[in-house]
């Protein structure tokens, strides 16, 4: 997979914006707050039709203008597609190969990028808010059945919410709807949940061998999911419904008493074990790192083992944060195999190697000139 032409407009504080992409390493120098993470965020909301660090997509579009509009062109094998995503106050639209998509389902999956923050550290250390973010980002990329299946959960839940509230105050009238709602729930959380089974598995497996190499064999890694509800990974579907079909009536009062849903994949987490320790626990923040390190690795991993193309990786201002062993091992990892975007402060800590094969450009005040 590859980008060949990205164009930006009106997009943050970028006002226009022409970029050929040929190669395999493209390198953003800049001082902060002067558009490097906005180039990145672009590529971002062609993949996934949402941004990764605004609420609305209002705040995308550039001071006092009405509209932005992003488009790339990106080779997967010998076909050639277009994406295109366009901003304003009236809504969001997202165009694929001309034609318009109505569900992001549809969309998403054509371009696939991982992005490795700073903030990615949260990954170990932060919410499980944070956790399952990570997790849905990368399976809506791979499986547009896997969005539509959260999203619907994610509308039932609120439905679901909202009726428990009510039922506080009138709990005979509207019992009835609360168990047509539970069966509808009970249906769609479980193919949520049996996939990320399946991608936490296949996750820790590339993640631990990745660590390994990583720690020089001193580290073992583990990553589990930890759902809300004591479900057995190798039962089947079906007995995982019978299972919740009898928990929800045991929890039923505790529920309309707090007006919400209290079991459910919106709730679950993952557990990241080294050496039977708790990262979140006990970690160090250099066990962290390189925990976050393999984990994005690892997603690239699964990607190309899942569609067959590698994703394309976009650095966020991360080399500065990775000592020099951990920043060798994620350049050769990536080597000739990934199309890579970074952006830094400076050229300062980069390998003359790495320099010497990268396109880099000079970014300020949203102005993107070419050095070599």
């Amino acid at each position: 997979m590859r980008v060949e032409e990205l164009e930006v407009s009106q997009f943050r504080n970028i006002e226009r914006l022409n970029l050929a992409c040929p190669g395999d390493l493209h390198l953003f120098i800049g001082a902060n707050a002067q558009g490097k993470t906005n180039l990145l965020e672009s590529l971002y909301v062609l993949a996934l039709g949402k941004s990764h660090r605004a609420r609305s997509h209002r705040e995308l579009i550039r001071w006092n203008q009405p509209a932005a509009r992003l488009a790339v062109r990106i080779r997967r094998g010998d076909r050639l597609h277009r994406l295109e995503v366009r901003l304003s106050e009236r809504g969001k639209q997202v165009v694929r190969n001309g034609v318009e998509q109505r569900r992001l389902s549809e969309y998403i999956g054509t371009l696939v990028v991982v992005l490795f923050a700073p903030e990615d550290l949260d990954i170990v250390k932060g919410s499980p808010q944070v956790r399952r973010r990570f997790i849905d980002t990368e399976i809506g990329q791979i499986s547009p059945a896997y969005v539509y299946h959260l999203t619907r959960y994610k509308q039932l839940v609120s439905q679901r919410n909202s009726l428990l509230k009510e039922l506080s105050g009138r709990r005979q009238a509207d019992a009835a709807l609360l168990e047509v709602l539970d069966e509808q729930w009970i249906e769609t959380a479980v193919p949520v949940w049996k996939k990320r089974f399946e991608f936490v598995r296949s996750l820790s497996e590339r993640a631990g061998r990745i660590h390994r190499a990583i720690s020089r064999g001193v580290e073992e890694l583990k990553v589990l999911y930890a759902p809300s509800v004591d479900l057995d990974e190798k039962s089947s579907p079906e007995t995982w419904k019978q299972q919740l079909r009898r928990e929800l009536p045991r929890i039923r009062e505790q529920e309309i008493r707090r007006g919400s849903t209290l079991l459910g994949p919106h709730r679950d987490d993952l557990r990241l074990i080294v050496n039977g320790f708790d990262l979140f626990a006990y970690g160090s923040q250099g066990q962290q790192r390189t925990a976050a390190l393999a984990l994005k690795l690892a997603e690239i991993e699964l990607i190309h083992r899942e569609i067959g193309h590698y994703p394309i990786l976009l650095l966020d201002d991360v080399l500065s944060e990775l000592d020099d062993h951990r920043k060798t091992h994620l350049l050769e990892t990536i080597r000739d195999r990934v199309q890579t975007f970074v952006t830094a402060t400076s050229l300062e800590g980069i390998g003359k190697e790495t320099l010497e094969r990268a396109r880099i450009w000079r970014v300020e005040g949203g102005t993107f000139t070419e050095l070599r």
